[in-house]
């Protein structure tokens, strides 16, 4: 098992996102989750704004299988709809369907997001349907069609290492969409395995999307991709207003700002909420580099050392339990 997979398999693991919760944010997610409530997470975005960046706004939830769950994460997304409108605020949402139902129930899914959406679009508030694994992803789209036949204020995330990629991005050119990587465990006869060819399938999605598409948002934290885009957009007389930069909040804060400061729309990804256990291992299986960003901004280097051995041998334990049942 290599890094990658190794973050992975940890973020799918029930009982060590259950007990992470019960650390808060104190093991070093913290730097990267913008607090566990909306008025902590409402401070951080007043922060931002402040500095010229907007903010998408996840409300963090993993292992929703009940409606009750479902409700109440819709409920939550509501809420922070409501105090973002109410405040004037830069920002908008980004959700997971599989968070309102879609794993269990469909159509309980549809109307928990058809609340959200109408709620959004009398607001002005676009939202963003997250992709995860393959397992739902046609169904996400699916949902998305439907309510964009009312709504306009949909849009969706192509991940580049799906082969199928750049015929969603063609699908979707009319939609406001999030070009990414891939952060999920996929296999070689749906998804490209190897950085080299991730890369390669992503610059040709943005270049498609930024020649074709609406306004293009360009999530990553690769500064030799970004370097790309601005050659790019420069020889192609494409508009600063067509596209915008995105990263995840706690990474790279400085190059976010001096993009904003450059003159680009940035737009910064924001997490919240207790459940952010599955997340945090999601972004450092994309970069298992990230765990020194996080952990430099948090602990010296003595005591990082010490955690990261401690939370791995804690987690491999887990792992071999598990494998040995």
């Amino acid at each position: 098992m290599n890094l990658r997979d190794f973050f992975i398999a940890l973020s799918e693991n029930r009982a060590l996102n259950a007990g992470a919760q019960k650390f808060g944010l104190r093991l070093g997610a913290q730097s990267v989750v913008a607090g566990t409530t909306i008025p902590e997470v409402i401070t951080t975005i007043k922060r931002l704004n402040a500095k010229g960046i907007a903010c998408t706004v996840d409300n963090l939830g993993e292992f929703v299988h009940d409606e009750a769950e479902a409700l109440a994460a819709k409920n939550n997304i509501l809420a922070v709809i409501e105090t973002i409108h109410a405040e004037e605020l830069n920002a908008h949402i980004s959700l997971k369907p599989t968070q309102l139902g879609l794993s269990f129930d469909l159509e309980l899914c549809y109307n928990n997001l058809y609340d959200i959406v109408k709620t959004a679009h009398d607001y002005g508030i676009f939202i963003n349907f997250d992709t995860e694994t393959y397992e739902t992803l046609h169904q996400s789209f699916e949902l998305m069609e439907r309510l964009h036949k009312e709504f306009d204020n949909v849009g969706t995330v192509i991940q580049a290492y799906f082969y199928e990629a750049l015929e969603n991005a063609e699908r979707f050119k009319d939609y406001r969409l999030r070009l990414v990587k891939g952060a999920y465990k996929e296999s070689a006869s749906l998804a490209y395995q190897t950085k080299e060819d991730i890369d390669k399938n992503y610059i040709k999605l943005i270049e498609y999307h930024l020649l074709n598409g609406k306004f293009t948002s360009i999530a990553t934290h690769d500064h030799n991709i970004i370097a790309h885009v601005k050659r790019f957009v420069k020889e192609h007389n494409i508009p600063h207003d067509a596209f915008e930069f995105q990263m995840l909040y706690g990474f790279r804060s400085e190059m976010q700002y001096e993009l904003a400061a450059e003159g680009f729309n940035f737009c910064t990804y924001l997490p919240f909420g207790a459940d952010w256990y599955g997340y945090f291992m999601r972004r450092l299986a994309e970069r298992p580099q990230n765990l020194e960003l996080v952990v430099k901004q948090v602990f010296d280097k003595k005591t990082t050392a010490l955690i990261g051995v401690g939370l791995g041998a804690f987690a491999l334990g887990r792992l071999t339990k598990r494998a040995k049942k």
